[in-house]
């Protein structure tokens, strides 16, 4: 287990360390990964109060975590585990529910999801009726612990079934879940949900940073070997400046995380709002500029271009698309 991170060396740290696991265990996403990753390693209790066995850190240590499966491509449930379901939990007040789901999620043994309502992906129509939840959440991100923001409440149910898609990003595996009066557990009120979701929203885009990066690290490089007209296509001043804009992007992009991640409640909204539209736009820049540079070999199926590029395509609609963060934003603002 990680101890609490408080320093800039100890963010380092952290970071190295959740890079070295992922590089031995690439686009590995079976219980046992999880379990090592969760509990050997300690991540996805960073944000766990530490009477529940977690770190008692918060989102921006998460962040760092959240950065390097984005760099990694890594299809660990860490999002929907260790930001949206704790972030919930820890937001619903409730101290039975936080006994028992905190423990089970900090040491691995337990994965879990939030469904949102509203335009975001796991909005299906649910309904509450006598503490039976009944309806339908497509491409929601799975768990074994089920939550979902319905009406005014917080409550946790288990799927009657769980049907998952063949998606174009199998990076990130996306179910449909299908309730039908299902027992709810109530374990709060539905007051924090936008919180939760904005919290989703700043880790999400640190991913996307992670994963905008690795493009910019991979197209440097192969700029730098590939030769054609007995030079490197990198020495060309048409590369150097798609390169040089795609950088730009990706601090501007990390910037912008890095600030939601750690910014105070009042202001989360706004960062949040920011943070989804820019990030979300670098990274499908940074993808897409990767592939440009990599020429055809960046289309094959054997080099990972596409699978970026298909990662921030799918990215850019799991908490809706620039524009809808960009409304958000108008509203907050104006």
């Amino acid at each position: 287990m990680l101890p609490r991170v408080t320093s800039s060396d100890e963010l380092r740290e952290l970071r190295a360390a959740v890079r070295s696991f992922l590089e031995a265990y690439p686009g590995s996403a079976d219980q046992t990964t999880w379990r090592r990753f969760a509990g050997e390693l300690g991540v996805a209790g960073l944000a766990v109060p530490e009477e529940y066995g977690g770190a008692g850190c918060g989102l921006r240590e998460a962040a760092i975590v959240s950065e390097e499966i984005g760099r990694a491509l890594s299809p660990l449930p860490y999002l929907s585990t260790a930001v949206l379901a704790v972030s919930a939990i820890n937001e619903s007040g409730d101290g039975e529910a936080k006994k028992r789901l905190l423990p089970g999620i900090a040491d691995g043994t337990v994965t879990a999801t939030v469904i949102f309502p509203g335009v975001f992906p796991g909005d299906a129509g649910l309904s509450l009726d006598g503490g039976r939840l009944s309806g339908v959440a497509p491409y929601a991100l799975d768990g074994d612990v089920v939550l979902a923001y319905v009406g005014d409440a917080l409550v946790e149910a288990a799927p009657s079934a769980r049907r998952p898609y063949v998606t174009l990003d199998e990076t990130r595996p996306l179910v449909e879940l299908t309730f039908d009066g299902a027992e709810a557990r109530r374990i709060g009120s539905a007051e924090a949900c936008d919180r939760v979701r904005d919290l989703g929203v700043a880790a999400l885009a640190a991913e996307q940073v992670g994963g905008a990066a690795r493009c910019l690290e991979s197209a440097v490089a192969y700029a730098k070997q590939r030769h054609q007209f007995g030079r490197p296509i990198g020495s060309f001043q048409a590369i150097k400046h798609k390169l040089a804009d795609v950088l730009l992007q990706v601090e501007s992009a990390r910037s912008a995380a890095y600030q939601a991640c750690a910014a105070p409640a009042d202001e989360l909204p706004v960062y949040a709002a920011i943070a989804g539209s820019y990030c979300t736009e670098a990274y499908l820049t940074a993808a897409g500029e990767s592939i440009q540079v990599h020429g055809g070999i960046g289309v094959t199926w054997e080099h990972d271009a596409h699978r970026y590029f298909k990662r921030a395509t799918s990215d850019a609609q799991l908490f809706g698309p620039p524009q809808a963060h960009r409304a958000r934003l108008a509203q907050v603002v104006l």
